[in-house]
């Protein structure tokens, strides 16, 4: 690959100037994350939603994998492409509006702080999957919870 190709994954794996947030990149690269789901939420299609989640994860992968071997890391800390895709995936095909994005944006930052079982072990996974998964695991976590609000009346 060359230098260029090798710059612009890394690029996408901090999510341009998101992941060199000062104090908090992994909740910076989350506002990304919501602000792609608002995006492609406009479009009114679950194909799209689930797309772009996919896609992105996907190319996360490879971009988290070149970002570690750059920075010659496991998962530096300025590789935030995992927070988008964990928050597109706590939202994919919740039907809710400004206030459920924001307890959703809320629960996955809290499962991926906090990392229960199987989050935390979803890191052993080699090289770009390890630095995906994890935020995969706490976004199920997350849409699990959004949902539970949801059917219990909770979340309007």
């Amino acid at each position: 690959m060359t230098a260029f190709g090798r710059r612009v994954l890394v690029s996408i794996a901090t999510v341009g100037p998101c992941g060199f947030a000062p104090g908090a990149p992994g909740t910076v690269g989350s506002v990304a994350g919501v602000v792609l789901f608002w995006a492609v939420r406009s479009g009114h299609s679950l194909w799209l939603e689930a797309g772009v989640m996919l896609a992105v994860t996907l190319v996360g992968v490879v971009a988290a994998s070149e970002a570690e071997s750059t920075y010659q890391r496991r998962d530096p800390g300025l590789v935030v492409i995992d927070e988008v895709a964990g928050v597109l995936l706590t939202l994919l095909a919740v039907p809710v509006g400004v206030g459920g994005v924001v307890i959703g944006f809320l629960a996955f930052r809290a499962f991926d702080i906090v990392k229960p079982f199987p989050v935390r072990q979803a890191e052993a996974l080699p090289g770009g999957w390890g630095i995906m998964a994890d935020d995969l695991v706490a976004g199920l976590y997350a849409q699990g919870a959004l949902r539970l609000l949801l059917w219990v009346g909770g979340l309007a």
